[in-house]
């Protein structure tokens, strides 16, 4: 789309036709206040025509301000520099130089120009050249504001003014070559052609069309005469990088076909009808719209079909990488449709066809996904289907399961329980109710039963040291609020001899960046000789309770708890674990026992043993069984030989601490910091 020359040439054709009512040998000097033309207007202009050395004619003219609405152009300097000739057909030639100040892209800022003006052929042509940048135009004298327009290797840049017509975004890079019809209205232009892109870029405002590396071509349509600018395009283009809102394409080197009709206004930007065909990797029809402040109003696909992993690495790494799956490795096909507005979903369907994805991150993994679901905002949908030969969840492998779904009043639901083995065990799902459009409050609600799991396998599925068990419970109700899952109920383990219960746990962004888990544990008669022989931290018997309330996990990184470990009822507790207990308090061997005495005896009778941690951010405030004059009691001894080991750091760097329990897990000496 080039239409500077018309409107310049509209000036030309001016200049000559003063040029054509002079004598053969003039010395001419003529200011003006104004001119106007169709689609130009000059102000402060100056235009002087007299002899050159050779005896023909010589032009300068001058114009302090010109503005070029249809072109985006306003308060541009302007100068017209050449030589006037008059042949023997009477043709009139102007040769020479145009410059014009500050338009965009330095479009014309240093041209060279060719007019010639034939009144037998009723023709106007115009030839313009900078540098690379090539421009020939042909108009009619009896009607000026028709023109046929050639560009070769045209900078993009130049169109800057041109596009801020039509909508916000603005050429960043590339070159055009086109063959282009323009005609100039009372208000606005139309203009339709060919056009081929090389290494083409452009932006918006708001980042949210975008584009770089473009290589193409094809036809386009532009009328901005009445009402939005409208804008028809079919093109094929090939490489490059291509962004229309959550669609982010990178593109292939084979050719990609693309159709859309647009219509702009003020800002908003609206595809009415986007097409997009790349054989082996995506098939979409839709349309979609933005707002003046580059916002998605609204995205409809009626029909999309997508080929893995070719489209995944062409159009869906981006968007599910906003959504925390990272690097997926994706096989399969995919039918589906969207209809997004600005208040939410209004409705959804896919259907996969063996599908096969991973994420590099061990969050989801799916084996054989048949099948899909079907929503709507509004009334019923056809019930539907969804199977898998097994999915795993955060690292936790989960068997063959096929689950039936249908849509009724905006609420997916569940119509059969689910059951689904996990780790020797069975998760049972007896209710789920999703309502896909609720922008704030409940969004999901389920129950569910989790039986059998074994907690050794869990462990390992989680890289924990193995842990003997069973994990069981009953979770009479899950909720999605906001964005955060939320368990009332809770679950409990079968570990160590005793019983481990969890509650008010609450998940909240499960694929984001920074997943966040809350909760409360509660551990109840656990067996330390079982703990600790797993740990290996040194040998302590008797059973253990305590509590670890306010838990919080941040990206699976504490952050924040109040821990209470109490060993209440007695019994041994090896040198080793003494010395790694100490380690863990920062602290040392009361008094009155001689460390010649502690050598001769292995383990030691206990009474009491207790550790208290308030983890806030990184630091962990300890305590003890009770305070003493410079610490806290964590070993509480009976019998003799007497033992009681003391805390004397209150507060402790909280990565130290971890170190500290990792030393004396694996053994190493403990490092007191």
């Amino acid at each position: 789309m080039r239409p500077t020359s018309s409107h310049l040439l509209l000036c030309c054709c001016l200049l000559l036709c003063i040029g054509w009512a002079l004598p053969a040998r003039a010395d001419v000097l003529l200011t003006a206040k104004s001119i106007k033309a169709p689609g130009i207007h000059l102000q402060t202009v100056t235009l002087r025509i007299g002899e050159d050395a050779g005896g023909g004619l010589h032009l300068q003219m001058n114009a302090a301000q010109a503005d070029i609405p249809a072109m985006g152009w306003r308060r541009l300097g302007l100068s017209v520099d050449g030589n006037l000739q008059r042949d023997v057909h009477l043709r009139w030639t102007l040769d020479g130089k145009v410059r014009l100040a500050d338009a965009p892209g330095g479009a014309l800022s240093d041209a060279h120009v060719n007019v010639q003006v034939s009144a037998a052929a009723n023709t106007l042509l115009v030839d313009i050249q900078q540098g690379k940048a090539k421009a020939s135009a042909w108009l009619p004298l009896d009607q000026p504001t028709h023109a046929q327009i050639s560009v070769d290797n045209l900078p993009t840049g130049w169109l800057h003014g041109l596009l801020g017509t039509v909508w916000s975004g603005r050429p960043t890079a590339g070159k055009l070559t086109a063959e282009l019809a323009l005609d100039l209205r009372d208000q606005g232009l139309q203009s339709s052609g060919e056009f081929t892109l090389t290494d083409t870029g452009f932006d918006t405002p708001a980042g949210t069309l975008a584009g770089q590396g473009l290589n193409g071509s094809g036809r386009y349509s532009l009328d901005t005469t009445s009402g939005p600018a409208s804008i028809d395009l079919d093109a094929s283009l090939r490489g490059g990088e291509l962004l229309l809102g959550p669609l982010y394409a990178k593109l292939p080197d084979h050719p990609v076909q693309i159709g859309l009709h647009a219509n702009a206004q003020h800002g908003a930007f609206e595809l009415s009808r986007l097409r997009v065909n790349d054989a082996d990797a995506l098939q979409l029809d839709g349309a979609l719209a933005f707002d003046a402040k580059g916002e998605l109003n609204s995205l409809r696909l009626d029909r999309l079909h997508a080929s893995f992993p070719a489209a995944y690495q062409r159009y869906g790494q981006a968007w599910l990488s906003s959504l925390g799956l990272r690097d997926m490795r994706i096989d399969g096909q995919l039918n589906a449709s969207l209809d997004l507005r600005a208040d939410g979903p209004h409705s959804f369907a896919f259907n996969a066809d063996g599908i096969d994805l991973a994420d590099a991150d061990g969050h989801l993994a799916v084996d054989g996904l048949q099948g899909g679901l079907d929503w709507a905002l509004d009334g019923e949908r056809p019930a539907t289907s969804l199977a898998w030969r097994s999915l795993q969840f955060y690292r936790v492998p989960n068997g063959a399961a096929k689950s039936r779904w249908q849509s009724r009043a905006g609420m997916l639901a569940l119509q059969q329980p689910l059951q689904i083995p996990v780790l020797q065990g069975q998760l049972q799902i007896g209710q789920l109710d999703w309502r896909p459009a609720a922008a704030r409050g409940q969004r999901l609600a389920a129950s569910m039963v989790v039986t059998g799991v074994d907690m050794t396998a869990f462990s390992k599925a989680m890289g924990w040291p193995a842990f003997p068990g069973t994990l069981g419970g009953a979770i009479p109700s899950l909720r999605w609020v906001d964005d955060r899952f939320e368990l009332d109920g809770g679950l409990s383990a079968n570990l160590f001899g005793g019983f481990v219960d969890i509650t008010r746990l609450s998940l909240q962004q499960p694929f984001g960046a920074t997943p966040v888990l809350t909760g409360d544990i509660a551990l109840k008669q656990l067996d330390l000789a079982a703990i600790t022989s797993v740990f290996d931290f040194g040998s302590i018997t008797g059973p253990l309770d305590g509590s670890i309330d306010q838990l919080r996990l941040v990206n699976w990184t504490p952050v924040a708890f109040k821990a209470s470990l109490l060993a209440g009822e007695g019994g041994r507790i090896s040198q080793r674990a003494v010395n790694n207990l100490t380690s863990v308090g920062g602290g040392g061997i009361a008094a009155g026992l001689q460390g010649a005495v502690l050598k001769l005896f292995k383990t030691f009778g206990y009474k009491r043993i207790g550790l208290n941690c308030t983890l806030q951010g990184t630091v962990c405030r300890m305590s003890g069984l009770d305070a003493t004059g410079d610490g806290y009691t964590i070993v509480e001894g009976s019998g003799l030989p007497r033992l009681q080991v003391i805390g004397h750091q209150s507060q402790v760097d909280w990565p130290t601490l971890v170190q500290r329990l990792q030393d004396a897990i694996h053994g190493e000496a403990p490092q007191i910091r």
